[in-house]
């Protein structure tokens, strides 16, 4: 197969919706989902602020099998509210990865995966979708002692806010190019500090920076995969067959502020960083 016909083969990751995801990286034939939109919970904050509701929030949690083994995937939907986290949505992820905790704790295996597509915390729900945020990080902590915590990061709303903290948790984080990891989104930083700061416009720019393939390549994320479902299946896969790390990214704290201390604000760039990371040790793995 030439690279035109393997290009044309490709089954987009990206343009699947939350549910679609969850469903393509499971084995076939074995997804369920848990508290589905049948169910109806949803936020009881937005109505009153004039926001149509979601059926489930804008957040998916599904059972099934990956690789022969039981698993969990937590999926974000970014066609609702640009995949925010409030309170009913924040609930539901925490729920999941504390199930996923109790299976072990009797004994049991599980593999969880979170599928990020988030701006991060609700703004309409403020506190409430902070609060679950916490819940989801702590739970991630507490999971990630017994397995690898996989999170996937698609394309093309990206990781930002808390939502990122929590996938710099994960043992291992999937990024395709398409991706974007951090604190602050572009907008917000062009909106606070004005354009002279950062030009969100200039998307050649914006991928340099925080991209999934700068985002791998300075170790804030492990695999760099295209925009192929089969591909990020295989990612994830991977990454549980590595099993858990003897430390987790998160934990190398002297490690990262001997790589900030080397930085100088005035002369940083893309290169650069890379150079830095290569230069101090990159992944713990």
């Amino acid at each position: 197969m030439n690279a035109h016909d393997t290009f044309l083969a490709r089954h987009s990751f990206i343009e699947m919706t939350a549910r679609e995801r969850a469903r393509a990286l499971l084995d076939a034939g074995t997804y369920r989902e848990l508290l589905g939109p049948f169910d109806r919970l949803e936020s009881p904050w937005l109505a009153m602020q004039n926001i149509v509701c979601q059926s489930d929030d804008g957040a998916v949690i599904a059972r099934g099998t990956l690789g022969g083994e039981p698993a969990v995937i937590a999926a974000i939907e970014p066609a609702f509210q640009g995949g925010s986290i409030g309170e009913v949505s924040g609930a539901k992820i925490a729920a999941a990865l504390e199930l996923a905790l109790g299976e072990f704790e009797t004994g049991r295996a599980i593999r969880p995966v979170i599928l990020f597509e988030t701006g991060g915390v609700r703004l309409q729900e403020a506190n409430l979708g902070l609060a679950a945020i916490a819940e989801i990080q702590a739970a991630i902590v507490a999971l990630r002692r017994h397995v690898p915590v996989v999170g996937v990061i698609g394309g093309m709303v990206g990781c930002f806010g808390g939502m990122s903290l929590a996938a710099a948790l994960c043992t291992e984080l999937v990024m395709t190019r398409q991706a974007r990891l951090g604190m602050n989104g572009p907008e917000v930083i062009e909106q606070e500090a004005g354009i002279e700061e950062l030009d969100a416009g200039d998307r050649r720019l914006i991928w340099s920076m925080i991209g999934g393939e700068e985002r791998v390549a300075v170790g804030l994320a492990d695999t760099l995969v295209e925009d192929d479902t089969a591909q990020v299946r295989d990612a994830v896969l991977a990454a549980f067959a590595r099993g858990v790390p003897a430390r987790h990214r998160s934990e190398d704290v002297d490690g990262f502020i001997e790589r900030l201390a080397r930085v100088d604000p005035s002369a940083i760039d893309p290169d650069t960083l890379r150079a830095l990371w290569n230069q101090t040790g990159g992944s713990q793995r």
